[in-house]
């Protein structure tokens, strides 16, 4: 529900971590608040058709719960650092809160997200448009077609170094998908950058110690290819 890019995702992981969350429960909302979101949602199916936005929906909720589910069987609280684990808590009160007050913050609310999203929206139509118009197709058929077996691991790997939210990434997507690449291919391509993104991976890695960076990274980097796998495979069937 919420519209957290995966950077701006990780300062409330740490404010639930110090709050005595559980390590299951913080990394499921890490994976899956960048991720999606309802207003995702709504655009994807604009791009993709209802089938194909709400499977990716379903799918990456699944990714998120499990994730979090395995890296709380594993005792991975144990390597998120002193700093957050033992952070004091602070108990604040507030007063009651108006109607007026709800929906002034409401607005102020709005506003920033519509400030975090844009740019990242331009950024990504322009991605889109250089790939429309310069990347020759052949070449993206070559390398993310569905006739290549390696193309949803290659899209995932492509994706690390990549920051841009899920409003983002669909530009650049829709543009690939034009190309001939293959639709689960796209996807993984757009779950790679939102939720493995280089510059979050860097700021987690203040937060946790390697050993569950490590295992985080894993089991996103192999929910994301099984996925894509899984919508390359039904592909015929969604469009």
């Amino acid at each position: 529900m919420t519209p957290f890019c995966s950077c701006s995702s990780i300062p409330i992981f740490m404010g639930f971590t110090s709050a005595g969350l559980p390590v299951g429960v913080t990394f499921s909302f890490l994976i899956s608040s960048p991720m999606v979101d309802l207003g995702s949602l709504v655009l994807l199916m604009s791009v993709f058709g209802t089938r194909v936005a709400v499977l990716y929906v379903l799918l990456g909720l699944v990714i998120a719960v499990i994730g979090g589910t395995l890296l709380q069987k594993l005792g991975m609280e144990r390597y998120v650092e002193d700093f957050i684990r033992h952070a004091p808590h602070i108990e604040s009160q507030s007063g009651t809160l108006t109607r007026r007050d709800r929906v002034d913050y409401a607005k102020g609310q709005l506003v920033n997200t519509v400030k975090k999203v844009a740019p990242y929206v331009f950024l990504g139509v322009g991605i889109g448009a250089l790939i429309h118009n310069v990347v020759p197709q052949t070449w993206v058929e070559m390398v993310l077609g569905s006739q290549n077996p390696l193309a949803v691991i290659l899209a995932t790997l492509v994706g690390v170094p990549m920051y841009a939210d899920i409003f983002g990434t669909i530009p650049v997507a829709e543009s690939l998908l034009f190309k001939g690449a293959g639709l689960g291919t796209v996807l993984s391509f757009m779950m790679a950058v939102t939720t493995l993104s280089l510059p979050s991976l860097i700021m987690l890695k203040q937060s946790v110690k390697p050993r569950l960076l490590a295992a985080f990274i894993g089991i996103c980097t192999l929910g994301i290819i099984l996925v894509g796998y899984f919508f390359n495979a039904i592909q015929v069937l969604l469009v």
